[in-house]
């Protein structure tokens, strides 16, 4: 399992979170709490958002604690929206193509989770993306298929129907295939303009997935960056959150959820 923030508000430095927290993503990524195994080493990444449409980019296939550049570029970015990733690989080789964020045109995209059983249905849903979007994908994690699921199925047009279908269709081809092992899926994803964050599984163990409003951000994680717990809020299970660039915070069952992030 991975750890992953985003972040959407007034800009700041990547590493006042990526870094400078008690439990930062960084620390995360040799202590986490909360995931399935504590040590998240295999690469990293950050995606970020400026004055261009389309957000930078940087992965790297070596633990986040031990990139020099990562400290430098956390150092001198500064964002009003970024995501930050550090991954444990659940079968899928480590390399940069492997590591999240993923982008395509104004969207980012990370995950937590795994699709079970896999090779089970791989080849099943890889026939579904169309070819505009199987052309764009270089890894092969079930992470970035999700996401190239996501675009066939409208992303751009109709967000929460795209999020719904890619599900139900993952969760329908794993039944139809025999396959016992869970759906996790708790993942975050940006249009440059909202962020909306998934918490679900197809079994009563969904990822875990928390936020914090301050007056001029909104900050979401899969575990809470300090001990000020009483300041963490825990996204049900099952549901979706959606943060506008206004700062307005809802939360919704995720197969109803209409949220705030509209076509691109």
């Amino acid at each position: 399992m991975c750890r992953w923030l985003s972040y959407i508000g007034d800009p700041v430095y990547l590493e006042k979170l990526v870094f400078e927290p008690r439990h930062s993503l960084v620390e995360q990524s040799l202590h986490a709490e909360q995931a399935k195994t504590p040590t998240n080493g295999d690469g990293f990444g950050i995606g970020w958002y400026d004055e261009r449409k389309t957000p930078g980019l940087y992965r790297e296939i070596l633990p986040a604690w031990n990139d020099p550049n990562l400290r430098s570029l956390a150092h001198h970015i500064r964002s009003g929206m970024f995501f930050a990733h550090v991954r444990a690989s659940t079968g899928t080789e480590t390399s940069r193509t492997n590591c999240h964020p993923f982008a395509h045109e104004n969207y980012l995209f990370m995950h937590n989770g795994q699709i079970g059983d896999y090779p089970l249905v791989r080849r099943v849903l890889e026939a579904m993306i169309d070819d505009e979007f199987y052309a764009t994908r270089h890894g092969t994690t079930d992470s970035e298929l999700i996401f190239c699921l996501m675009l066939t199925f409208g992303l751009r047009t109709d967000p929460h129907r795209a999020i719904r279908k890619t599900i139900e269709v993952v969760e329908r081809e794993m039944k139809d295939r025999g396959a016992t092992a869970p759906f996790r899926f708790t993942a975050c994803l940006s249009n440059g303009e909202s962020v909306c964050a998934i918490r679900h599984a197809s079994d009563d163990k969904p990822p875990s997935l928390y936020w914090r409003k301050r007056g001029d951000h909104v900050i979401v994680v899969s575990e809470p960056l300090d001990t000020e717990s009483d300041s963490w809020i825990a996204v049900a299970p099952n549901h979706t959150l959606h943060v506008c660039r206004d700062l307005n915070v809802c939360e919704e069952p995720t197969l109803s959820a209409t949220g705030c992030m509209g076509a691109a």
